[in-house]
Order: structure tokens, then C-alpha cells, then sequence
């Protein structure tokens, strides 16, 4: 049993997903994303989410989605194979220049204090993130997913990113990358976990 610390209407949705994916049984404890105090008992930052395994925890979403994988065995390539390595380009590249333009954008639209934003920082972002999708569609090529005909890791982070950028205004035209999302959007996991999220 495990514990999903943080709401699903977040970030936390993400490894609610990856839950939902391994069948694994858990619990929710949505704590919000500005609830910092209650959530600093559970990550220094007070940021969600976190993930509660026995006594251990364990923070950063993408962390706890490899995490998951690897130990339940599925949605990933084994730890040192080829595979994984290049499993773990696309999840890295995701992080940094998809999660990392989306984040940044947040800090500067409604997450810092007025006085710590940044106005002018929201159509450099956009624009690399564009150049960020053409990118990764070239690396797609004519794959259903990034690691080919297997659902990995990264499909599910981009796949929730894909959503962040349509709410947050951002330039999403590929077509073969929003059919990838489609895949993953029609998934029964994925489903599921958007059930636990609209009855949060």
C-alpha cells in the first residue's frame, strides 16, 4: 500500500496515473500545492508530491514514477540496458526543456510573489518550447511511442505536459505527437486515474 501525498488535480496526477498503470493499491492524501506547511512535513520544499512507502518517502514526481516502474516492472526498460538509456534521454529531455518551459512559466504567471515574476518571460518560453516539440517529433519519427510500440515513462510525463501546455496557452500543433497523446489518453489506466482526479 502505498500513499500518494499531494492532490491529483496537480502534479500528483502523474504518479496516480503510473499507480493506476502497475495496479498497485494505494491512497491519496490531497494535500494542495499551497498548503506548504503541512506539505514540508512530508518534502523540505513543501512541494507535492511525495510518495509514502512503508517508513521511507519519496519526493520529485518523475523520480517516483521510475521508481514505481522499475519495481513493479512495467511501463520501463530495465536498468541497464540500452533501452533504458535511451528511455531515459526522452524522460530527461522531457524534464528539461518540455516540464522545465511549462514550470517556469507557472512561476512567473501565479506561483511566485508579484514581485518576484518575470513578465516578459512568457513568449521566449513558449518559443522554445515549440522548438522543443519539433525536436522530440523527429525522434519520434513513425513510432506510437517514444520507445516505439511500448508504452514507457516518458509517454505518461509528456502525455500530462501535452495537457499543462493546452491550459497554459502553449503551441502544440504536431500531429504525431498529439496522436501519441491520444494513445495515451484512450489508455484504461489513464481513465481510471482521471476518475480519481474529477471525484477529488
Amino acid at each position: 500500500m502505498y500513499t500518494l501525498i499531494g492532490t491529483p488535480k496537480a502534479r500528483p496526477f502523474r504518479v496516480l496515473w503510473m499507480m493506476e498503470e502497475l495496479s498497485v493499491e494505494y491512497d491519496v492524501l490531497p494535500l494542495s500545492p499551497t498548503d506548504k506547511a503541512a506539505m514540508a512535513e512530508y518534502n523540505p520544499t513543501g512541494k507535492v508530491p511525495a510518495l509514502k512507502d512503508g517508513d521511507d518517502i519519496i519526493i520529485d514526481s518523475v523520480a517516483i514514477m521510475q521508481y514505481l516502474a522499475d519495481k513493479h516492472g512495467g511501463l520501463t526498460f530495465k536498468a541497464g540496458t540500452i533501452e533504458r538509456a535511451k528511455q531515459d534521454s526522452f524522460t530527461q529531455f522531457i524534464c528539461d526543456e518540455i516540464d522545465g518551459a511549462l514550470w517556469t512559466a507557472a512561476r512567473n504567471s501565479f506561483v511566485n510573489p508579484e514581485n518576484q515574476r518575470s513578465t516578459d518571460i512568457k513568449p521566449v518560453l513558449m518559443w522554445e518550447f515549440e522548438r522543443s516539440i519539433n525536436a522530440l517529433e523527429t525522434r519520434l519519427g513513425d513510432n506510437d511511442f517514444f520507445m516505439g510500440d511500448t508504452c514507457t515513462v516518458p509517454d505518461l510525463l509528456f502525455t500530462h505536459c501535452a495537457g499543462w501546455a493546452r491550459n497554459a496557452g502553449f503551441p502544440f500543433e504536431s500531429k504525431p505527437l498529439r496522436a501519441l497523446v491520444k494513445r495515451c489518453l484512450e489508455r484504461d489506466a489513464y481513465k481510471r486515474a482521471d476518475a480519481v482526479r474529477k471525484a477529488a
